[in-house]
């Protein structure tokens, strides 16, 4: 197998992973293409520019410390 071949199963793999768990950006639906949370952008080899931009929002806006707090 060539090079680029394993490079494409790694990415393909990894994007796999991330959709499976909804880790990182694959957490919140796509504002451009309109895949829900879980799934693959339509462009295949890439996130969204929307995605990963909703996905910094939502880091952004969520508060850590009071939520680890309530469960004390």
């Amino acid at each position: 197998m060539s090079g680029t071949g394993v490079m494409d199963s790694a990415v393909d793999g990894v994007y796999e992973t991330l959709r499976l768990y909804r880790h990182g950006a694959f957490g919140v639906r796509c504002p451009d293409c309109r895949a829900e949370a879980g799934a693959l952008c339509l462009a295949r080899r890439s996130v969204h520019r929307g995605r990963r931009r909703a996905y910094r929002h939502q880091l952004e806006t969520t508060v850590l410390v009071p939520l680890l707090s309530a469960a004390v």
